[in-house]
């Protein structure tokens, strides 16, 4: 390594830019091969720091959502999910939703694949540089109501706000009683406009009476939730189960 890379080398460990430090001596010797212009090696060497740091924040963006599984888009089986569109779903992972500050609801019956779309849609926003939280239904309840024992509920919903992304999982699993409702609706209402949610049932929209208490709390909560959003309808067999002989009994247990 020449003297000026050196140098070089050591200036960039100084700005902690590991990435650009490293690929120096190869870009380097590209950039003479090719000779570049100063400004295209320059431009070379921040890329290559810049799509580091962008990677290394997507994966603590990623460890800071909490969601329960990694799952990809790439990975969901649309042939198998065949109610879903293709290019819809690809669409929704642009993630223009989040730009419009828009929703998605998910509603389908258990195993479909409604949690694997809203953690693949998720893992993509933390990728593309978006703060996002993933919990279940009855996990945003329960913080919830902690804050509000704690007196500070509206912090805690404009804390939540100033994130672009939440997902709430499992809506349905356990029907609410009337405080939890309450909070679910506050929670949906405070982010109305304001940034996106992705939201996923094994209820329809005619069934959410019965898992807020009342029809007039569903029917509120369902226009503060669809005024902006994409409504995807997941049918079928059990998502997790397609692999799984469904038709052949359990093996007898060896003597």
């Amino acid at each position: 390594m020449s003297r000026p890379t050196t140098e070089l080398a050591h200036l960039f460990r100084q700005l902690k830019a590991p990435a650009a430090a490293a690929a120096l001596p190869k870009l380097a010797d590209r950039a003479r091969s090719e000779e570049w212009t100063y400004e295209q090696f320059a431009a070379a060497l921040l890329k290559t720091e810049t799509d580091s740091r962008d990677s290394h924040g997507g994966q603590a963006r990623i460890k800071a959502a909490r969601f329960p599984a990694r799952k990809t888009l790439e990975e969901f089986d649309f042939a198998f999910q065949s109610s879903l569109r293709r290019d819809t779903v690809l669409h929704l992972g642009q993630l223009d939703f989040l730009h419009g500050k828009e929703n998605i609801v998910l509603l389908g019956p258990p195993g479909t694949g409604k949690t694997h779309l809203s953690i693949a849609l998720g893992i993509r926003a933390c990728l593309a540089g978006h703060r996002v939280l993933f919990k279940t239904a009855t996990e945003w309840v329960a913080l919830l109501a902690d804050a509000q024992r704690q007196s500070r509920l509206d912090r805690e919903l404009d804390r939540l706000q100033r994130i672009p992304l939440l997902i709430v999982d499992e809506v349905g699993y356990i029907p609410f009683d009337p405080e939890a409702a309450n909070l679910m609706f506050m929670l949906v209402s405070r982010r109305y406009e304001r940034a996106s949610l992705i939201v996923t049932s094994n209820k329809p929209f005619s069934g959410w009476g019965e898992i807020f208490g009342d029809d007039v709390t569903a029917a509120a909560m369902i226009d503060r939730l669809v005024h902006h959003a994409e409504i995807l309808g997941l049918k079928g067999d059990s998502y997790r189960l397609k692999d799984r002989d469904l038709a052949r009994p359990p093996a007898a247990p060896h003597a």
